[in-house]
């Protein structure tokens, strides 16, 4: 006899590899509690799934040393499009303070009703969905996530590469590649940003941090380099 078919989301569950809580799931029929059990707990291990900001922000070692799998992602976006790991870094910090799930606030009608986004920005680098599809089909990452940080370093590197290619800035000029990162290479190209003081302010505290994490990232880049056996008996 064929087992009977589970519900819709006792079938969704199972699909997110969730197997123990569709079985749960499965049981819906019997035990009217059950549901609101199941999407407590759903929702518990979807948010545990985003990856909480770095303890130490300021630091790009102590960034690294905490998450060890952001250095290779880093280092990685640096090789394919030749970039430099602090000026990217620098510019998410701006963008997002790391947070994986990052948003513009919302426009506020009479200081309290709460209005549209003013941007499609999201994710570690505040792409646009514009921007991020055109990012996905020259990278040919059709399936990046804009609050994965692997792929969202890489769209950072592979727009500063086009900002280096389009309006020439030096591949470690955090401050103008920050403006063309803002503005747009178009609206660089037409100085948009000459009468813009409060985004010539932000370039600057982006440059400046970026000049800060990389100091810092010479004096731990070794260690970070190091494999897991090396760390074993080396420490770090």
């Amino acid at each position: 006899m064929a087992s009977p078919r589970l519900p819709a989301f006792a079938r969704l569950l199972n699909a997110m590899r969730l197997p123990r809580l569709a079985r749960l799931g499965g049981a819906m029929r019997t035990s009217p509690r059950l549901p609101v059990l199941v999407l407590a707990l759903a929702a518990a291990l979807l948010a545990g799934c985003t990856t909480a900001p770095p303890q130490n922000a300021a630091n790009l070692c102590s960034i690294f040393t905490e998450k060890r799998g952001w250095y290779k992602d880093a280092r990685k976006s640096a090789k394919r499009w030749k970039g430099d790991i602090a000026t990217m870094m620098a510019i998410i910090h701006q963008e997002s303070s790391f947070k994986a799930r990052a948003k513009p606030p919302r426009k506020r009608y009479l200081w309290v009703i709460p209005g549209p986004r003013p941007a499609s920005a999201y994710g570690y680098a505040q792409a646009i969905d514009e921007t991020w599809a055109l990012y996905q089909k020259a990278s040919g990452r059709g399936g990046a996530d804009r609050n994965d940080f692997d792929d969202a370093i890489d769209f950072v590197g592979w727009y500063n590469n086009q900002s280096w290619r389009r309006n020439r800035i030096k591949r470690d000029d955090a401050y103008h590649l920050y403006i063309a990162y803002h503005e747009g290479h178009g609206g660089f190209e037409q100085r948009t940003h000459r009468k813009k003081q409060w985004l010539k302010d932000v370039a600057t505290k982006v440059a400046a941090r970026a000049t800060t994490y990389r100091k810092q990232l010479k004096t731990c880049e070794k260690r970070l380099n190091r494999s897991w056996l090396g760390r074993l008996f080396l420490g770090g």
